[in-house]
C-alpha cells in the first residue's frame, strides 16, 4: 500500500510537541462530548420533573451502549497504531474495516434486544406511570440511532489512531453544535418534547457519520476502509476483542459502582446523596482532561511499539506520564484546597455543603494517582497487553471499590462510604505504579533503549 501523507507524522522526533498536538484536540473533543449530555439535560429540564427523570432513567442504557463502542474502539485503535508503526498499512486497514463491519450488526442486535424489552427495563429501574411514557418516547428514538452512534465511536478511535485527533474533534464539535441548535426547535417550537431531544441527537449522529464517510472516501488518512478489506479471521477479531474488553467492562462497572455508591448513601438521607453526587461530579470533571490526554496520545506509543523503537516508546511514555501525573496532582490539590467554594457552585444548602466538602476532600485525597493509572492503562492497551490492562483498569471501579463500598459503610457508617472511594483510588494507584515500573524496566532491557539512555 503506498504511503500517504499523515495529518500528523507519528514518527516526528519532537515527542513533546507531537503528544500535545495529538492530545489537545482529544481533550477538547471529550469535553464537548460530555457537554452534549449537559445541554440536552438543560433543555429537557425546562419540560418538568417527569421529563428530566425520564431522560435520566435512560442514562444507564446509554452508558451500556457507549461501553460497547469504546471497547471495540480501544481494541481497534491499539491494533491500527501498532500495525502502522510496523509499516503494515494493509493490515491496519483490515483491522479498521473489520471492526466497523462487526460494529454494525452488533448495534442492530443490541437495538432489537433493547426495544423488545424496554418497558420491562424501565419497570426494573423504577419508572412510575407518569415517567414511563416519556422514558419510552425518548429511549425508543435514541435506540433507532444507536448503530450510528456505535459506528461514530469506532470511527473516532480509528481516526485518532492514525494521528488525526483534530478531525475527530471537529466532527464531535459539529455534532454538538447541531444538537444544541436543534434542541429548542424540536423540543419547543415543534412541540415534540423529549422525543425532540432524542431526534436532535439522532440528526447530530447522522451528521457525524456523514463526515466520517467523507473522510474515508476522500482518503484523508493512512487507513483505508473498504469492503474488500473486511477479514473475519479469528486471530484478528480476537486481537480486537481482547484489548477492548477491559475498556468495555470498566465503563459498565463504572455505572454499577455509581449505583452502589448512591445506594450506600441512601440510608444516610437525601442530603448525603446530594453531597456524594457533587463529589462524584467533581471526580468526573477532573478525570475528563486526563482521559482525553491519554486517549489522544495513545497513537504515539502504539506506533513506536509497532516499529519496535523501544527507546522512543520509553521516552514518549515518560512525557505522557509527566503530563498525566501533573494534571492529576494539580486537580487533586485544587479540589482539596478549594472544596467549599467549588461545592457552593452546586448547592446553597448549608447541610449539603458541609457533607459535600468533607466528601470532596476524602474522594480527592488520592486522585493524584489517577493520572498514573490512566497512563498505565493506555500504555498497556498500546502494547496489546490485554490481561495486564484489565488488572489495572478494573481496579478502581471493580475488584477494589465494589467490596469496599458494600462493606465499609456497614462497619463505619457514612465515613466508611467515603473511605471506600479513597481506598479504591489508593489501591488502584499502587497497582498501576507496580505495573508501570515493571514495564519501564522491560523497555530498558531492550538494547536500543539502553543505547539511547547511555548517550543522553
Amino acid at each position: 500500500m503506498p504511503k500517504k501523507k499523515r495529518p500528523i507524522d507519528l514518527s516526528d522526533p519532537n515527542l513533546s510537541s507531537l503528544i500535545l498536538r495529538l492530545a489537545i484536540p482529544s481533550i477538547v473533543g471529550l469535553s464537548i462530548n460530555a457537554l452534549h449530555q449537559v445541554v440536552n439535560a438543560i433543555f429537557v429540564g425546562a419540560l418538568g420533573t417527569q421529563a428530566i427523570a425520564a431522560v435520566s432513567m435512560t442514562f444507564p442504557i446509554v452508558v451500556l451502549l457507549t461501553a460497547v463502542g469504546q471497547g471495540i474502539g480501544v481494541g481497534t485503535a491499539s491494533f491500527i497504531s501498532r500495525h502502522l508503526g510496523a509499516g503494515e498499512y494493509l493490515e491496519a486497514s483490515r483491522g479498521a474495516s473489520t471492526a466497523l463491519a462487526l460494529a454494525a450488526p452488533i448495534g442492530i442486535m443490541f437495538t432489537a434486544a433493547l426495544l423488545l424489552n424496554l418497558r420491562g427495563i424501565f419497570v426494573t429501574l423504577g419508572a412510575t406511570p407518569t415517567i414511563m411514557p416519556l422514558a419510552l418516547d425518548y429511549a425508543t428514538t435514541i435506540l433507532f440511532g444507536y448503530t450510528l452512534m456505535l459506528l461514530n465511536i469506532v470511527n473516532g478511535f480509528i481516526v485518532r489512531a492514525e494521528g488525526n485527533t483534530r478531525f475527530s474533534m471537529w466532527t464531535m464539535m459539529t455534532a454538538f453544535i447541531l444538537n444544541a441548535a436543534l434542541d429548542p426547535v424540536l423540543i419547543f417550537l415543534l412541540d415534540l418534547g423529549v422525543r425532540g431531544a432524542a431526534l436532535a441527537t439522532l440528526v447530530s449522529q447522522i451528521a457525524a457519520i456523514s463526515l466520517y464517510i467523507a473522510y474515508f472516501t476522500k482518503l484523508r488518512g493512512m487507513v483505508l476502509v473498504r469492503m474488500s478489506h473486511i477479514s473475519l479471521r479469528t486471530a484478528r477479531i480476537r486481537q480486537l476483542a481482547l484489548i477492548g474488553a477491559p475498556a468495555t467492562m470498566t465503563s459498565i462497572l463504572s455505572a454499577i459502582a455509581s449505583m452502589l455508591l448512591y445506594g450506600a448513601a441512601a440510608p444516610f438521607g437525601d442530603d448525603s446523596i446530594a453531597a456524594v453526587g457533587i463529589a462524584v461530579r467533581l471526580l468526573v470533571i477532573g478525570a475528563l482532561p486526563i482521559t482525553g490526554f491519554c486517549i489522544g496520545s495513545q497513537a504515539v506509543l502504539g506506533f513506536g511499539w509497532g516499529a519496535r523503537d523501544f527507546a522512543r516508546v520509553l521516552k514518549a511514555a515518560k512525557v505522557m506520564l509527566s503530563v498525566a501525573f501533573a494534571l492529576s496532582v494539580a486537580y487533586s490539590a485544587a479540589v482539596v484546597i478549594l472544596a467549599r467554594p467549588l461545592v457552593r457552585l452546586f448547592s446553597d444548602s448549608e447541610k449539603v455543603t458541609e457533607i459535600a466538602v468533607s466528601s470532596c476532600i476524602v474522594f480527592h485525597l488520592f486522585f493524584w494517582l489517577f493520572g498514573i493509572q490512566s497512563f498505565v492503562t493506555t500504555m498497556l492497551q498500546s502494547f496489546g497487553r490485554a490481561r495486564l490492562s484489565a488488572v489495572v483498569s478494573l481496579a478502581r471501579q471493580s475488584y477494589l471499590f465494589i467490596p469496599a463500598v458494600l462493606l465499609f459503610p456497614v462497619i463505619w457508617g457514612f465515613k466508611g462510604l467515603l473511605a471506600s472511594q479513597a481506598f479504591a483510588e489508593l489501591g488502584a494507584g499502587m497497582i498501576a505504579l507496580f505495573v508501570m515500573f515493571n514495564q519501564f524496566a522491560e523497555l530498558r532491557r531492550h538494547p536500543a533503549s539502553r543505547a539511547i539512555e547511555m548517550t543522553s
